[in-house]
């Protein structure tokens, strides 16, 4: 069986601090992974590393075993990664962002699909407004909704259940269980308290002894 993502003795710095060294784990199809760890251990780092955006000072990550720095593109295209930022447009309607965010990540989404994604997220009646007024909240629901219209098989998430409420937490931890069931896999940080992350999930914790 071949491993979909492989980390082998990775290294991350920041300033003059090592933030986690030879640090080894896989993730496969089928499989959520919860990382952990105490403010400042690099969480965000790492997941920042493992979507391309941070180099490491040592080891590598793999995708379907060949580096995702040679793969560039050819990895990117399974990615979906939402970070801390919402990463939208504030000029620009919730639909647009959508659409854009899509193309960006390798494939078109209609008009209707994007409000049929914004308004299972909740944002009924906010699809043409634009993102800049709207609450933290909201705005963090125009992100996530990607994850709704999304093709890509690898789901990097930091800390997506912030600023939502508990009707919204509930719909995302369904729709990361469908995307798991399915083949997918993700990798997901929250200092919430989510039943997403019992049960049946790898655990990485960062800062550790």
């Amino acid at each position: 069986m071949i491993i979909m993502l492989e980390v082998a003795s990775l290294e991350c710095v920041r300033g003059d601090l090592s933030l986690f060294n030879d640090l080894t784990f896989s993730v496969n199809a089928g499989e959520l992974m919860h990382l952990h760890g105490h403010n400042g251990s690099g969480k965000t780092t790492l997941l920042r590393t493992l979507s391309g955006l941070v180099k490491p000072v040592h080891g590598e990550v793999l995708w379907l075993g060949e580096n995702i720095d040679e793969l560039q593109e050819d990895f990117t295209r399974h990615l979906t990664y939402i970070g801390h930022k919402n990463a939208i447009k504030d000029d620009l309607s919730a639909v647009e962002n959508l659409q854009i965010a899509s193309l960006l990540d390798g494939f078109a989404v209609s008009d209707e699909q994007a409000w049929q994604a914004l308004d299972r997220i909740g944002l009924r009646g906010m699809e043409d407004l634009p993102t800049k007024v709207l609450s933290q909240g909201q705005k963090k629901r125009v992100a996530l909704a990607r994850l709704l219209v999304t093709q890509t098989s690898l789901w990097i998430l930091d800390e997506p259940f912030v600023a939502l409420d508990k009707q919204a937490v509930v719909l995302l931890e369904q729709v990361i269980r469908d995307h798991i069931a399915n083949g997918g896999l993700a990798i997901v940080t929250t200092h919430q308290e989510v039943s997403l992350t019992r049960g049946k999930v790898k655990e990485l914790k960062l800062g550790w002894k």
